[in-house]
């Protein structure tokens, strides 16, 4: 059975850096390239395009295939997209200076490659030395830390026009030689385009890290930064069970961190409104509400709902612009206050705890869901929104990664499993206690009062 009427494989195997690869040589560019053509020419619903693992032609990729008439098609450029769709996919006739349909030629290449890929796995494990992936997962933290590092010093900003490394220098005051090399390495990353000595902004760079652009995230991106220093003390950490005292923030910190959970705010804002529903809810208690993008979609959702948020003192100025610029200062109110001990008012319909559990202890958290349960409505919900552990505490991976987080941030922070909440929630008075999966690493627990 064939769904589609034609179902297209290209092959995005990635192999270690010098090994002859179709993602190398462009494997990606030609799926973004199909995935353009494919609409512009209203084929999408009867082309199904999808992504395969090595199909031991690597010297000659990027490698095509499509069915049902098992054409293969051999160091397909993103120049060639065009044709294929419009003589094969829609005109039934096979671009023959692309075909490759010398079975006995291709299946001796294959059998080479795999000879040569079993020979090299071989002599790898005699000599015993460290798999790729071992290897790469100990060196992650490079391209992760030269990101970073332009994000610091507004590489990005620098370079959207082109420029060269002494000019880039210049702007962002700093030494020209160690400027080209830091540029260098972005190109090799893809996060920058090099023209003779002009490095230049990648379309994606330029949106998401360069200022002018309407999607900047450098603010909120400039939070991750200010973590390294934590992050490279996790081994005296692990030994002493937490930080020696909380590390002091570097200026801007406070808005920077409000500006990335805006962000990752907005992203899911949506989906917690169509999980936690609309119904029933008047009068809402947002704690820790940061920037105010939950009580903003709320009020946006619900016609009529107030919102106060409470959170720190320096935090109060930052969510009321952001409530401002809503255009919703009349129905979400911002007052300052500590959660876990000053008065949180009474009777709301809907109390919301989002990224705030991971910052506690677990005797700080069934102390605030007590006090969440005293200030709801008969009837009323809790929401805490966060990293959920699986019970065996390992899954999913992101939480498991951020209890660290937490571990060298906090003095009793990290991330907590189903059962425990569901046990806090319980002891708090809540019924009808459930988890809500959400795309992405954070879920929801709701209860009743």
């Amino acid at each position: 059975m064939e769904p589609f009427c034609h179902h297209i494989f290209v092959c995005t195997q990635e192999k270690p850096e010098g090994v002859p690869c179709c993602p190398a040589n462009g494997a990606w560019g030609i799926l973004g390239a199909l995935d353009r053509e494919l609409r512009s020419q209203g084929l999408d619903d009867d082309v199904q395009v999808s992504t395969c693992g090595c199909l031991g032609l690597c010297d000659d990729g990027p490698i095509m295939i499509v069915y049902p008439e098992g054409v293969w098609y051999r160091k397909v450029k993103v120049d060639d997209v065009t044709e294929i769709v419009c003589s094969h996919l829609r005109g039934g006739r096979v671009v023959g200076r692309l075909e490759w349909n010398d079975a006995p030629a291709m299946k001796a290449a294959s059998s080479e490659h795999r000879d040569r890929y079993r020979a090299m796995v071989r002599t790898k494990e005699e000599a015993g030395t460290l798999p790729d992936d071992l290897n790469q997962l100990v060196r992650a933290y490079m391209p992760s830390r030269v990101l970073l590092t332009a994000l610091e010093l507004d590489i990005f900003s620098a370079t959207t026009y082109g420029a060269s490394a002494a000019s880039v220098a210049r702007k962002i005051h700093s030494d020209p030689r160690a400027t080209e090399l830091l540029l260098n390495a972005l190109v090799s990353l893809k996060l920058l385009e090099k023209k003779s000595d002009l490095f230049f902004d990648t379309p994606s760079s330029a949106r998401f890290f360069a200022s002018g652009s309407r999607d900047n995230a450098r603010s909120g991106l400039m939070h991750t930064a200010h973590l390294w220093d934590r992050w490279s003390n996790l081994t005296e950490c692990v030994r002493s069970g937490g930080p020696a005292e909380i590390p002091s923030q570097q200026n801007g910190w406070r808005k920077d961190f409000i500006a990335a959970m805006d962000r990752n705010a907005k992203e899911r804002a949506g989906a917690v409104v169509k999980a936690v529903g609309t119904g029933a809810i008047s009068r809402m208690l947002d704690l820790g509400g940061g920037s105010g993008a939950y009580s903003i979609a709320f009020a946006k959702a619900v016609p009529g709902l107030t919102s106060e948020i409470v959170d720190l003192p320096d935090v109060v100025p930052l969510a009321q612009e952001y409530v401002r610029n809503a255009d919703l200062a009349e129905r979400i109110s911002v007052r300052a206050g500590d959660m876990l001990h000053d008065r949180l008012g009474a009777n709301y319909d809907l109390i919301l705890i989002s990224a705030i559990c991971h910052m506690f202890s677990a005797e700080e958290n069934q102390e605030l869901l007590r006090r969440a349960h005293s200030a709801l409505t008969q009837g009323g919900q809790v929401v805490v929104q966060d990293f959920i552990l699986e019970p065996n505490k390992t899954t999913p991976s992101f939480a498991a990664l951020f209890s660290l987080n937490m571990l060298v941030g906090t003095r009793a922070g990290r991330s907590y499993s189903e059962p425990e909440y569901d046990a806090w929630l319980r002891d708090a008075g809540f019924a009808g206690v459930r988890r809500v999966k959400l795309p992405g690493p954070a879920g929801l627990m709701i209860a009743n009062k």
